[in-house]
Parts: structure tokens; sequence; C-alpha cells
């Protein structure tokens, strides 16, 4: 019913039916995993009015042989896939699951739990933050990062008319009107992050 994926690794349909609600995938080495995708195959959909709640556990790092379990998000028959970022998660707080421990697993293995459950219970769950998935489009990160950087190297070529030494091949652009532009290229890609296409 479930698929996993981890950027260069196999896909992953493999997963240990524990429960008869509950589905577990294992990911070795996961101290080198960022973020992982699971998804419904679509050989079977999900019963009406139910959803699954995917989790992620890696080794306590207090020892003792458990796993800490966290909440990632959920899937469902109108949302088949998500991407979680786990990344993030490998040094936080967890709790106690349903799925408790799953075998024992050596130190560098993770799981990754699907709990079906009411679409209800899934609405009122709170998934770890570090887990979801930035929603800011990766060429909007990049926009301002090159404005910044555009706006910054600019600056420091700044000076006074005063220090200004005539030089008949060079083209001086007052630093106030690079930061008009700046602001204003802002102020669109906040507004529309496409404006650019038109």
């Amino acid at each position: 019913m479930f698929g996993c994926l981890v950027a260069g690794r196999l896909v992953q349909t493999d997963a240990v039916q524990v429960a008869p609600d509950k589905f577990v995938f294992t990911l070795a080495d996961y101290e080198k995993l960022n973020h992982v995708v699971v998804f419904m195959l679509g050989t079977v959909p999900f019963p009406a009015g139910m959803g699954g709640a995917v989790y992620f556990s890696f080794p306590d790092p207090a020892g003792g042989g458990g796993s800490v379990w966290q909440l990632l998000g959920f899937i469902t028959n109108d949302k088949p896939s998500a991407i979680f970022k786990i990344s993030g998660l490998k040094a936080g707080d967890g709790g106690a699951h349903p799925f408790g421990m799953v075998g024992a697993a050596p130190a560098s293995v993770a799981q990754v739990g699907v709990s079906v459950e009411a679409l209800d219970q899934l609405a009122q769950q709170i998934p770890a933050s570090s887990a979801a998935v930035s929603t800011v489009d990766s060429f909007l990160q990049f926009t301002q990062k090159m404005l910044d950087s555009l706006y910054n190297f600019a600056s420091s070529f700044a000076v006074t008319q005063a220090q200004m030494t005539p030089n008949p091949t060079e083209t001086f652009i007052p630093s106030s009107c690079v930061l008009r532009w700046y602001e204003n290229f802002q102020r669109r890609m906040s507004q529309n992050p496409n404006f650019w296409k038109n």
C-alpha cells in the first residue's frame, strides 16, 4: 500500500506490517539522510474517512536501546504523497508511540512508520515543526540571496563625492539608486514571485 523514497536510493515498497493498521520501513545509515518521501502506491486506497500518520523513529540519543518517535505529517487519498525533512529531527525530542520498539535496530538504522488513523484524529495532531519541508520556493530563496549579495557587493565600493577621483573610463551609479532598485525588486517578489516572467 505504501512506498518510501530517499534520494540516491532505490524505492522501498517492503514495509513490514507490525499491526493491522501499522506499517514500518527501515532506513539504514539514517545519519546521512536529509529528506524522505512517503507515498501511496495507488493499488489500495485508505478506507473512507481514514489516512496515514507518518512517523520517523531513530535510536534514542540517551541510549538504552529504545527509539524516539516523532510525527512528521500525514498522507491521505487526497494527498497521496509527502516530502519530510528528517535531518533536523536527529537530535530532537520525541516520545513513545504505539509502534513501540519494532525490533532491536542497530545504532545507524532509523524507521519510518505509517499508522492508519481517522482523518479527524490526523487533523488534531501536531507534526514536529522541523519536519516540514520549507514552503518557500528555492528560486525565491536564491533570488533573495542574490539581491542581498548584489547590494552588499555594490555598497562595498561606495565613496562620497569628496573621495571620488576623476576617471573618464569609469561610470558611477548613486548607491541610493541601487537601494531603490533593491527595495522595489523585493517588494515585487513578495507580491508575486513570478513577476519577472511577464
